[in-house]
């Protein structure tokens, strides 16, 4: 087991120490592009200052393939003739023929009758003059007129027939069957049949069309900018051709070689920056190194540089610097969100020139930003909080000029941008931290007090179907949320967590005393071995809902981990009393949860089982409510339950006496409770 444990705390280190190396690394190439001297600063629509020319021999790929494309766009598509569409006219005007014949054989039914059966078999939209046509023309005339047809046909479909010439050939068949040596009702009959049954058999060849294309391509020779040539003339404008080639001539500023001092103090820099964050976080809250906040954290502090390196080009005073600090507050914790906000003012003032009235101003507004965001109660307050950091950065700008003596915001833009930065911060966070949240699991304070909301599936479910439960929740949730505050655990991951721990009782929530409501104990008709598997499995059910509905782990975790594996002591007892010769291990009687892992763990399974030994007490005082309520913890203490959590005896004691006061005001006028004869582990 300790060498499990070694391996995995060596991997971890591994990991973290490979998450900041390729950090530092992405930071450090961050600042060599801003620090690096230029020999062109271009982009595209700039104007050229003086003649560039190309330093080598260059291909310029950009008119080659415009003479490429210009030479493929002249290849004439084309086409090939489907001989299957020529070969289904054929036979659909040969089966309407064969039809007719068969009928008109029929001797032995009238003329109508004939018109009647052929009309019902023929699908070519003839009328009922067309069918007498066809069955008044003897059978030589009918062959006579299938051969015209079938010669026609070929005549017709032999060139092809693109599908927006089939209208056209649709008239020229009227002139076509008038030439025709014909009866006139045969020709009306005759022009029909075509109409009805033809179709463009001519269609584009893709891939022949391709093939020509790629060939004609190919001919084009790749454009050479020979050594010397001009790029770009003085006074013309810099477009994507141009810039691409000045690139390749290595002009650009990108391509200027950086001095090894340069390469030197930017390593110590950001190493002394990222030493402080690092530091912090090994001294005062390691706990990030063995999670995924410091994934999450890497990754916030370098898409805010990105983020306020693109929002730069617009103004210095729009960059969202803030919004850093706001989700590292109300992921991680708000001291280190002060942190990286000192870090990324320094390095964003550093990398981009920053004058220092805007450095100050973003040290100012981004530690306001992360105290601020403590408290979140609702989404919306981030917008609010929005305002305030835009409000701050006016202040911060106008207080740092009148404190140099230069006067205060003289630019009505800029005080737009200032107020501005504010409320995309906001923006920025608010649509991301829903990211954050489901992408990393982070369960925020945000998600919790949503979680509470009695409107929420689960916690309706547990109300209308199982009432005493959901009550003895909500007690528990109290008594949880304040020994919680009393040991500096989290309150508001106790109270909701208690909301949720006994949501598996929904599933046989009269199986549990508290639903039970004076009908008949169904366990008084089980065994107890049957009794002990519905009460335990409360927790397994409680896990499958959470996993269901999506609950956060730290949730699940609690619902698993609030009965750990303690024993079902009353059924224990009845099966040895029920079968006294028989030697029963209590181990069979044991919930099959881990022990509780963590603090708020710890207490919600101490207010639980004291809030339901409480309840069946009678003739309640504050005394016996505390010896209750130390028997239950010693209970615990004993069995074990609380040897794999950090909580401390001294905890605990404060634990014990936060549940009395809280039991003391629920109960203190409460005299007398019904017997419960069946003392349940709830």
């Amino acid at each position: 087991m300790d060498n499990k444990k070694f391996s995995i705390t060596k991997n971890r280190r591994l990991y973290n120490g490979l998450l900041l190396v390729i950090f530092t690394a992405i930071l450090f190439f961050i600042t060599i592009h801003k620090l690096e001297t230029n020999k062109f600063n271009l982009k595209i629509g700039d104007i050229a200052t003086t003649n560039i020319r190309a330093t080598k021999d260059l291909e310029d790929i950009y008119t080659t393939e415009k003479l490429k494309i210009d030479a493929m766009n002249k290849v004439e598509p084309r086409y090939r003739i489907s001989p299957s569409v020529q070969m289904t006219m054929k036979n659909t005007i040969k089966d309407f023929l064969d039809t007719t014949r068969d009928i008109k054989a029929q001797e032995s039914i009238s003329i109508n009758k004939k018109a009647h059966l052929l009309n019902e078999k023929q699908e070519l939209g003839l009328s009922s003059k067309e069918i007498y046509i066809a069955l008044r023309m003897d059978y030589k005339s009918l062959n006579n007129f299938e051969n015209n047809l079938m010669d026609l046909i070929n005549q017709v479909m032999g060139n092809g027939i693109k599908e927006t010439e089939l209208e056209y050939e649709k008239e020229n068949l009227v002139k076509t069957f008038e030439s025709l040596d014909m009866k006139d009702e045969e020709k009306q009959l005759g022009l029909l049949l075509m109409n009805a049954t033809i179709k463009a058999n001519e269609f584009l060849d893709k891939a022949e069309t391709d093939r020509r294309k790629e060939e004609e391509a190919k001919k084009i020779e790749t454009v050479i900018l020979k050594e010397n040539e001009i790029i770009a003339s003085q006074g013309t404008t810099i477009g994507e051709r141009e810039l691409e080639l000045i690139r390749e001539s290595g002009l650009l500023k990108e391509d200027n070689k950086i001095p090894i001092g340069v390469i030197i103090g930017t390593v110590m820099l950001i190493s002394l920056g990222m030493s402080i964050i690092v530091g912090y976080i090994y001294l005062f809250n390691n706990e990030i190194l063995y999670n995924n906040r410091l994934l999450i954290l890497l990754i916030i502090i370098l898409s805010s540089i990105i983020i306020c390196k693109e929002m730069y080009l617009i103004s210095p005073y729009i960059m969202p610097v803030a919004t850093a600090a706001l989700l590292i507050s109300m992921l991680i914790e708000p001291k280190l969100g002060l942190l990286v906000n000192m870090f990324l003012s320094f390095f964003l003032g550093f990398i981009l020139r920053l004058d220092a009235s805007t450095i100050t101003m973003y040290m100012i507004s981004g530690c306001i930003a992360a105290l601020i965001a403590i408290k979140q109660e609702q989404r919306y307050n981030i917008l609010l909080n929005g305002f305030i950091v835009g409000a701050i950065n006016l202040l911060a700008l106008t207080s740092f000029k009148l404190a140099k003596g230069v006067g205060g915001i003289d630019s009505v833009t800029i005080a737009g941008y200032s107020f501005l930065n504010g409320i995309i911060a906001a923006i920025l966070t608010l649509g991301s931290l829903p990211v954050w949240e489901n992408a990393f699991s982070v369960l925020t304070t945000l998600k919790l007090l949503e979680l509470s909301n009695p409107n929420q599936p689960l916690l309706k479910k547990l109300l209308l179907e199982a009432p005493g439960t959901y009550h003895h929740s909500i007690l528990v949730g109290n008594l949880s949320e304040a020994a919680a505050e009393s040991i500096s655990a989290n309150p508001l991951l106790a109270r909701v967590a208690s909301y949720y721990h006994d949501i598996g009782k929904t599933i046989r929530p009269y199986y549990f005393a508290e639903n039970q409501f004076g009908m008949e104990n169904p366990h008084n008709k089980l065994q107890p071995m049957q009794s002990t598997t519905i009460i335990t499995s409360h927790t397994i059910d409680g896990m499958a809902l959470g996993k269901e509905k999506k609950l956060p782990k730290e949730i699940i975790d609690i619902i698993e981990e609030h009965h750990g594996n303690t024993a079902v002591a009353y059924f224990y007892y009845k099966a040895k009393e029920l079968d006294k010769d028989m030697d029963i291990s209590i181990d069979a009687f044991r919930y099959k949860g881990r022990k509780p892992q963590t603090k708020e763990a710890a207490i919600v399974m101490l207010a639980d089982s004291s809030e339901a030994a409480v309840r069946s007490m009678k003739d309640l005082t504050k005394e016996k409510i505390e010896d209750m309520v130390r028997k239950v913890v010693q209970g615990k203490l004993k069995d074990g339950q609380l040897d794999e959590c950090n909580v401390t005896l001294k905890e605990i004691e404060i634990t014990i006496h936060s549940f009395v006061n809280v039991l003391t005001g629920i109960y203190h006028d409460r005299i007398e409770y019904p017997n419960v004869e069946e003392k349940l582990e709830a």
